[in-house]
Parts: C-alpha cells; structure tokens; sequence
C-alpha cells in the first residue's frame, strides 16, 4: 500500500470514529428529546448546545478549507447556539443531519485523491487540509465524548 492511500485511510478512520472512539451516529442515536435540554449540574452546556457547537465548528472548518470566500462566525458567540434547547421540535434532527452530511462532505475531500493534503490553503495561513481534517477529528471526538457524558449523567446510556 502506498503511503499516500495509507494515510488517507488513517485519516478517514479518525474522521469516522469506531476507532479508540464512538461514533457521532452512536452518541445521539435515540437521544430522549426531553433531555436534550437538560441542564447536567456542573456542566456548562446541554447536549444541545454541544450537538449545535459541534455542527457549526465543522461546518465551518469544512467551508474554509474549500471556499476562499467564507467567513467565519464570531468566536466564541457564533459557535454556540443562543438557548439551550432546541429551538424547534425539528432542530435537533436537522442539526444532527446538517452534521452529517459535512461530515461526509469533509470525508470525500480527504479521500479524492486529486486534494493534495499537504499543500497550503491558499486563503489560509498555513494550514493544510490535513490539518483540517484532523482538526474535524479531534474537535468532534472531544464533544462526542461530552454527549455521552452527559447522557450517563441523565441515565440514558446503556453499555
């Protein structure tokens, strides 16, 4: 195997967890919606907040590192949603299918083999798309685990 299609898979795997990690799809799959607001003491965020955070950092790392015109949203308060509940009885799944899909999306620019992962985001300042997508990977493994932490909290979680 070469190197190149070695690393591309190494990444890929990050990026999709079921490694050393759940996946984003094991964390929220039937997530109560009545605890998805709910305040955990201690905690700073509800599983809302930290599916909205999660989807919007993402979104965001994927959009920079194809589109030279994006802009980012304000730091911190553009990456937080402004409640913590759903704002709607439909949020919830349009966030976590909004995740998915850039999920995805940020999946097949890795894997094309045309994406050069080393080269300089020309409108960046020095990042790589490596760099980006291990950046995907680290941030979401982190909140991921947050999710389940908060759902032990609230005894909705079975091993």
């Amino acid at each position: 195997m070469d190197k190149d299609k070695s690393l591309r898979e190494h990444v890929l795997s990050q990026l999709r967890g079921g490694q050393a990690h759940l996946t984003f799809d094991q964390a929220v799959a039937n997530f109560p919606q009545k605890l998805r607001s709910q305040k955990v003491r201690n905690l700073p965020h509800t599983a809302w907040q930290i599916l909205e955070h999660i989807r919007i950092a993402q979104w965001d790392i994927l959009e920079f590192s194809r589109d030279a015109t994006h802009v980012s949203p304000e730091w911190p308060s553009g990456y937080w949603p402004k409640t913590a509940a759903p704002p709607s009885r439909t949020a919830w799944n349009a966030s976590v299918t909004s995740f998915q899909q850039d999920l995805r999306a940020m999946a097949q620019f890795v894997e094309d083999s045309a994406t050069d992962l080393f080269a300089r985001i020309p409108h960046g300042t020095g990042q790589t798309i490596l760099r980006e997508a291990l950046l995907v990977a680290d941030h979401n493994a982190y909140h991921i685990g947050q999710l389940v932490l908060i759902r032990r909290l609230l005894n909705a979680w079975k091993d």
